[in-house]
């Protein structure tokens, strides 16, 4: 069963031109001890602060942008569930834009997934992940890094290798999706000039040369992706760098939580 309740304290966004994302509560938030108060903040919560000020500064430019984020914060557990109202009043309390709340079971989120059009969920649980990916639902996994993340600039790297040599694991279907969603990345990164944009594209081929990573940008420039950094690893492991460089997430051609 599967059940959402409307923000109304937020502006609802254009159904045709937002960008969907879905994010697990557990990721947002650190669930502890019975109260009223609000929950402490998880590892997510710089990432919901970063895709809040894209959209600030998407209407600042254009007051009347309909290409924004459109956040659902998805529920699965059932004990945080019996928790609903407190979850709803902790996103209000911390000013998150949040759009939806939608409550199902463990069985169910994937079908509540395809019933909201989520165009990326994020979790730190890689058994969800897995399981969008697998019904077609382009997914990220989150991690303790992002905790570390910036607040004030979404950063997304693409993996160079799955771009240059697709993985045979994601669908046709689901790399089509993660590719549609990387186009509306690009849209609205275009919005901003090259300094000072909330929104930061990276590239990391991790093998290969600079032959591999040439080609991994052209294929993005192709689909209207113009990175702000590039890197190549030429074989070296890929934890250092991303240490320095802090993404939120990583996507890959089919979004499956790259390992490291």
């Amino acid at each position: 069963m599967v059940s959402t309740v409307q923000n109304t304290d937020v502006t609802q966004k254009d159904a045709e031109r937002a960008v969907v994302i879905a994010v697990t509560s557990h990721a947002v938030f650190e669930f502890g001890a019975d109260g009223d108060e609000a929950y402490e903040v998880g590892v997510a919560f710089p990432l919901m602060q970063a895709l809040k000020r894209v959209n600030e500064c998407l209407l600042k430019e254009n007051p009347t942008e309909s290409l924004l984020f459109d956040v659902v914060l998805v529920t699965t557990d059932s004990q945080q569930q019996q928790q609903s109202s407190r979850i709803i009043s902790s996103t209000r309390h911390y000013g998150l834009d949040v759009s939806r709340f939608c409550f199902s079971s463990e069985e169910d989120f994937v079908e509540s997934l395809l019933q909201h059009k989520v165009q990326l969920f994020l979790s730190t649980d890689r058994n969800e992940t897995s399981q969008a990916s697998q019904r077609g639902v382009p997914s990220a996994l989150l991690d303790q890094h992002t905790a570390s993340c910036s607040s004030e600039q979404l950063r997304v790297l693409f993996c160079g290798d799955s771009i240059v040599q697709p993985d045979t694991g994601p669908t046709p279907a689901s790399r089509q999706a993660a590719q549609g969603f990387s186009a509306q990345l690009g849209e609205m990164r275009r919005a901003f000039g090259m300094l000072d944009s909330p929104l930061s594209f990276i590239l990391v081929t991790s093998r290969g040369g600079r032959e591999s990573c040439s080609s991994a940008l052209q294929t993005l420039r192709s689909r209207g992706i113009s990175v702000d950094e590039a890197y190549c690893l030429a074989g070296a492991p890929r934890g250092p760098i991303l240490s320095l460089l802090r993404p939120h997430f990583l996507l890959s051609d089919g979004f499956s939580g790259p390992e490291e």
